[in-house]
């Protein structure tokens, strides 16, 4: 489970101003990847996805088009690899 407080310290952010973007920023990641096909959530890999998108769109307020530019790639094969695996369990 992905917490507001590892999101913070991979960002680096103190103080909680941001924690209620942050959780935000966070939920949305987990439906952005439930979205891309991707079921199981228990994995290092899965968390490293969520946290590198929320660390993307918090860095990077931009238009909705850009938003995946410079992380697509490594979120792609994360996802790719993640989305495999749970079709092995079924």
């Amino acid at each position: 489970m992905i917490l507001t407080e590892t999101v913070k310290e991979y960002l680096r952010i103190d103080g909680t101003e941001d924690d209620k973007l942050l959780g935000f920023l966070i939920d949305s990641a987990k439906e952005y990847l439930t979205g891309a096909g991707v079921k199981g959530t228990d994995s290092k890999r899965y968390e490293l996805a969520v946290i590198m998108l929320v660390t993307h769109w918090y860095e990077n307020r931009e238009a909705v088009g850009k938003v995946l530019g410079k992380v697509q790639l490594g979120l792609q094969s994360i996802i790719l690899q993640l989305k495999a695996e749970g079709l092995k369990s079924e």
